[in-house]
């Protein structure tokens, strides 16, 4: 052979030699949801330089050097070192942490950032917390959140309480991914059950209006739900668990990504029969998918639907006599909820380069609501209060929507500033009909034993909704430590009323309703580094009257737009070597006409406007881990709303006189002045996967009325749980767990309405035992 034919040769294979000695490389995953994780910090251990970060696929590929020992390190996560042997590609799991000193959230702008970048009052669920809670409804994860109270109503009913009286009128903004989960004036305070308890991977709750973003109901909170996405290679799971009640519930995920492609898929059956409350039996099934394409690194296409169904008995509420003997049993059988909810979105994203990027995501709903409500049950009397009848109503809601949200995010070099601007739309017709029925009572046992639909219609609408917006928000850093946030919206809202009913409605036939509002936002924060800072910030909300307000033949009051004035500052601060995290929030919520449920005589409601209101609080969170193993938690809010211009009309219907009852200065009703919940956590390095911890949650007494003549007392609960995850063995990825809920088997209720004639109670469930089992696989 020719020496020039052998040179050749060598130099046509000298690559492969030499790459056959492969350079380190390999991939970060999620622990708890095996999704790649992008922008993890590769250094050097020994020395803390900085080797390079994963990409968007979680993959790094570090140059061969002398390294020996590699730590991995992202927000969010805790730090893991890994010492290199041989040239297997490696594969790192950072797990969440439990207490989080240092969180990146994506609400706070609809882009990744970090906490303390973000001048708003904002805490986070992540998938650990998720994954140990192991919640068989929202509120049992959603009241961990400092100054967060989401009322259990039962079979994942519920409503909610954030900087606001505990209300059923449309105050908070439920998201999934950024969008919210129902359109403008169709706000169900129920809203949560179309949700997919076991697709969520992370929680964000703002607290305080974010309509300068998020636009309308964005007032006492805004709720975002972020779904898991595809794993880095193959994962999946299932479980099955069952109380003491009767409650039993499959869950079951799984996915992929090969290539360029990820798919996950996750979901839950859960039923009810036989429960501790008579008459609420209930099925519950929940799915969603999520896809993923990535055309480059640069450019990815998301495409995700969600299906929930729900079919409930409702017994509503007790009489006192019924509450405190413990004697669920309802005063009827035939009321009921179904509700159907269906979700899709498409998304587009695109980095044009480190300092700008898009996305357009659009979107489409259908969901209907179909019920029998307890709550419309009421009986008719005379002036001397002598029963005379009963009568109730069963109605039907429906919409869908079509809409579009696009934001583009340009990185400015001039004082490291950030411009963000978006547009909204959001097209959703709906229809709305109730109709009358007569309701057989026996007033002996004061039970309602059945009814007969009469046909006649009370409500029988349509409506044309469009709600238009854009968005901008600015921010910049006039020096090191110094953020200012500044954010505007435009919202354009529209309600095209046409009556269904030919004569004898209280509307005419056709009405058209348009709200222009602005909503501005100024905020700081101040980083004095070390895990210390301050913020501030003022923001306005608005909340347009619920299309049920304006055109529903119940509702007697005009309804004017109500508004709210923000003013916050708070801080945080971490001491004992990174083991304490403290932070803190004032607030002063300001409302002018803001609507106001009104229980009537009959147990039925009326809203209407009060003239002023206000909510002034404070909300803190403590977490201590004094070692690896414990972790402390506590959470609390303090805070006193008043109303400062508010009066009804109370009539009395044996003279035929009415009198203006004033509460200005009063309580408002059903508004605990201090909400708390603290969490001990255990678990030992020694039996690795075995976890126990303790909660107490506490409501404060409050009053039930706005007279601030009646109350309740509140409660005091407390909660265990544990679990075993093996991590090693032939058992491998098997898990095991109990909760105990309401351990000392109090008697209490998770909320209390008073009118003239008594209260009616909520009851909370007695002690609950939890027992579920899982399996979970993984290549990484």
């Amino acid at each position: 052979m020719k020496l020039s034919t052998l040179l050749y040769i060598l130099l046509c294979f000298a690559p492969a030699i030499c790459f056959g000695q492969s350079t380190p490389h390999g991939t970060v995953i999620d622990a708890r949801t095996h999704e790649a994780v992008a922008g993890v910090m590769v250094s050097n251990a020994t020395s803390g330089q900085l080797l390079t970060t994963t990409n968007t696929k979680g993959l790094f590929t570090l140059s061969a050097d002398s390294v020996k020992t590699l730590r991995f390190r992202m927000i969010g996560f805790a730090d893991k070192t890994y010492t290199l042997a041989g040239s297997a590609p490696i594969q790192i799991a950072l797990e969440p942490l439990t207490i989080d000193l240092q969180q990146v959230v994506i609400s706070a702008s609809r882009e990744r950032q970090a906490r303390q970048d973000a001048p708003i009052a904002i805490s986070k669920i992540n998938a650990t917390q998720i994954h140990d809670t192991k919640a068989t409804a929202l509120y049992q994860l959603l009241n961990k959140v400092t100054g967060v109270y989401m009322v259990d109503l039962g079979n994942e009913q519920h409503t909610m309480a954030i900087r606001q009286p505990i209300t059923y009128n449309a105050l908070y903004l439920y998201m999934e991914d950024g969008l919210p989960i129902r359109p403008t004036g169709i706000f169900n305070h129920n809203s949560l059950y179309e949700i997919n308890m076991s697709g969520v991977r992370d929680i964000e709750v703002i607290k305080g209006p974010a309509s300068s973003l998020y636009g309308s109901n964005a007032i006492g909170g805004a709720v975002n739900f972020i779904t898991q996405g595809p794993p880095a290679a193959y994962a999946g799971n299932i479980s099955v668990r069952g109380d003491n009640y009767h409650y039993r519930r499959v869950d079951a995920d799984g996915g992929f990504s090969t290539g360029k492609f990820g798919l996950y898929a996750g979901g839950y059956i859960a039923k009810q029969r036989d429960s501790w409350q008579d008459y609420s039996d209930f099925d519950k099934y929940s799915g969603n998918f999520k896809t993923t394409y990535d055309f480059n690194n640069a450019t990815r296409l998301t495409a995700s639907a969600a299906y929930n169904y729900l079919n409930t008995q409702t017994p509503g509420a007790l009489d006192s006599a019924k509450f405190y003997s413990r004697m669920y049993g309802a005063n009827q059988r035939f009321t009921y909820r179904k509700v159907k909810a269906f979700r899709a979105n498409t998304r587009l994203e695109h980095t044009w380069n480190t300092q700008s990027s898009t996305f357009l995501t659009l979107f489409y709903r259908n969901n209907s609501t179909a019920q029998l409500p307890s709550y419309y049950i009421s009986d008719v009397r005379d002036n001397a209060g002598n029963y005379l009848s009963s009568n109730g109503q069963e109605n039907d809601q429906r919409f869908h929507s079509l809409g579009l949200l696009a934001q583009h995010r340009q990185d400015i070099d001039f004082l490291h500033s950030r411009l963000i601007v978006g547009v909204y739309a959001d097209n959703s017709p709906s229809s709305y009909y109730a109709q009358f029925l007569d309701i057989q009572k026996d007033v002996a046992t004061n039970t309602y034993t059945g009814y007969t639909n009469t046909g006649n219609y009370i409500d029988n609408y349509r409506i044309k909704l469009f709600n238009t917006a854009a968005y901008a928000q600015y921010e910049l850093k006039p020096a090191e430590p110094l953020r200012i946030v500044m954010g505007l919206r435009y919202d354009r809202i529209h309600y095209n009323f046409a009556n269904g009913i030919a004569t004898g409605s209280k509307y005419k036939q056709q009405e058209t309703n348009d709200f222009n509002i602005v909503a501005p936002k100024l905020g700081l924060t101040y980083n004095f580094g070390n895990n210390k800072g301050l913020y501030a910030n003022y923001s306005v909300g608005f909340q347009p009257p619920e299309t049920g307000d304006l055109y529903s033949a119940r509702q007697l009051t005009p309804l004017k737009q109500a508004t709210f004035n923000n003013y916050e500052a708070g801080g945080w601060f971490t001491g004992l070597n990174k083991k304490l995290y403290l932070e803190v929030t004032l607030y002063d919520l300001e409302g002018r006409n803001e609507i106001i449920n009104q229980l009537l005589p009959d147990n039925t409601t009326q809203n209407q406007n009060a003239g002023a209101t206000r909510h002034r609080g404070v909300e803190y969170s403590v977490a201590y881990a004094p070692v690896s193993e414990v972790s402390f938690r506590f959470s609390g809010t303090n805070a006193k709303h008043t109303y400062v211009d508010y009066s009804e009309v109370a009539t009395n219907f044996s003279t035929g006189t009415s009198t203006v009852k004033v509460y200005n200065g009063n309580r408002m009703n059903n508004a605990p002045a201090w909400i708390a919940n603290s969490e001990l956590t255990y678990k030992p390095a020694y039996i690795n996967g075995f976890r126990l911890a303790g909660e107490w949650q506490h409501i404060n007494k409050y009053f039930t009325n706005p007279a601030n003549t009646k109350s309740y007392s509140g409660y005091d609960i407390f909660n265990v749980r544990t679990g075993f995850d093996i991590k090693s063995g032939a058992l491998k990825g098997a898990g095991i767990w109990l909760n105990v809920l309401n351990v000392t088997n109090k008697l209490y209720a998770t909320t209390v309405l008073s009118n003239q004639y008594g209260d009616t109670y909520t009851a909370a469930p007695p002690r609950v035992y939890t027992l579920g089992i899982s399996y979970s696989f993984a290549k990484n």
